[in-house]
């Protein structure tokens, strides 16, 4: 059967995730991988799971395996509405929403407020992830200049100046791919230029909680309430394959988005959300959470020496106080394509920056590594050996 006449014209804008795509090559023999953005196994509270796991059963019975409301199940939305408030972020249990992963709410998003040909702002780079949840409703995007604090605000304001944008999508701490944070003064920038132009603004928060240096920043949500759909995750401080996300949104945006939710999935697993709750009820988190800092924040520092020791010294690392992720700059016209070839032959795997831009003739330059999945020694093993297929080149 001929299946291709059956798919729907949207289905042109799907392409397969770059990164997965990349993973593949990961599992080679001797492949030393800086390309995934995920969180070590060593970073999980395994020694908590049995005793969480017995907690859920205790304390919820079968209510944990039944099904529950869209907006989520309501213990867990309780403990979020605390921990958003430790963030600054004022939510009560009934403004804060679960999702299956962030990427469930970016899909839900898309989904309710993308028409073919909506322009939407976003960095540039930006997060591959949100592109894809965005692809298949055809938006025009509006990339917005960047630099060493993150998004320029001129170049935002010049956006709103010159296009109709349904919202903006913003990445401000620890950006994805980059590391950079926006600073101080320039969320305050945004913040008045979204009340200002009245325009809604998407904050995507999945690193804030992995700060390795400096003093934490505020969300711009605390800034321009009614103006930010607010978006964070347990995925890095807790589990990722629990898929637990959660987002607080002005009333009339949530709303729409439970029944967004009610079309694909009802609600998030049940038991994973209890899992979830008794995790951030027991004080875990608090407790967990220094032990990943440890275990990163060392490693975030071999990777950015090995970058500044054996790099030639036309190659630039942005700079990062937290995340997952170093963004290296090379020499204009670069070509990054090439380098990951010949690189993946020498065991050595990382992602060509341009896949993060919506536009294909940009960051041919950049690169995007991860120091989250090995250990020091592994880290400066393999920038050794990207340096030397740099020289090669």
């Amino acid at each position: 059967m001929d299946y291709q006449h059956l798919l729907a014209d949207r289905s042109e804008q799907m392409k397969a995730n770059a990164i997965r795509e990349i993973l593949k090559v990961v599992g080679q023999p001797g492949m030393i991988s800086l390309a995934g953005g995920i969180p070590s196994p060593e970073s999980f509270p395994m020694q908590i799971f049995s005793r969480i796991t017995q907690q859920v059963l205790d304390t919820y019975a079968s209510s944990a395996l039944q099904y529950d409301l869209t907006e989520g199940f309501l213990p867990l939305r309780e403990q979020v509405s605390t921990l958003l408030g430790s963030r600054g972020i004022t939510a009560s249990a009934d403004a804060v929403h679960i999702c299956s992963g962030s990427q469930g709410v970016l899909d839900g998003i898309a989904k309710l407020l993308i028409s073919k040909g909506d322009k939407i702002a976003l960095e540039a780079p930006t997060y591959l992830g949100a592109i894809s949840a965005f692809n298949p409703y055809e938006p025009e995007y509006i990339p917005m200049d960047m630099d060493d604090q993150g998004l320029i605000p001129d170049a935002l304001e010049l956006t709103l100046k010159t296009h109709s944008v349904k919202f903006i999508y913003l990445v401000p701490t620890f950006q994805n791919p980059t590391g950079i944070s926006l600073s101080l003064e320039r969320r305050r920038q945004i913040a008045r230029l979204i009340q200002k132009y009245n325009v809604l603004l998407v904050e995507d928060d999945p690193y804030s909680a992995l700060r390795y240096r400096g003093e934490d920043l505020p969300a711009i949500k605390t800034m321009a309430p009614d103006h930010v759909v607010y978006i964070s995750t347990l995925s890095k401080v807790f589990a990722p394959g629990l898929r637990i996300g959660f987002y607080a949104a002005p009333r009339f945006i949530r709303e729409w988005l439970v029944l967004v939710k009610q079309g694909v999935d009802l609600h998030t697993s049940t038991f994973n959300q209890a899992m979830a709750a008794e995790y951030l009820r027991g004080g875990f988190l608090d407790d967990h959470l220094p032990r990943i800092i440890r275990l990163y924040r060392p490693r975030q520092a071999a990777m950015r020496n090995a970058l500044d020791t054996c790099l030639p010294s036309e190659f630039r690392t942005a700079p990062s106080d937290g995340g997952m992720f170093l963004w290296v700059t090379g020499p204009k016209g670069f070509d990054m394509m090439a380098l990951y070839r010949k690189a993946v032959k020498n065991n050595v795997a990382f992602v060509p920056g341009h896949f993060f831009f919506t536009r294909e003739t940009e960051g041919v330059e950049t690169m995007r590594l991860n120091y989250t999945m090995a250990d020091e020694p592994t880290i400066e093993t393999a920038v050794k050996k990207l340096a030397a297929t740099i020289e090669q080149m």
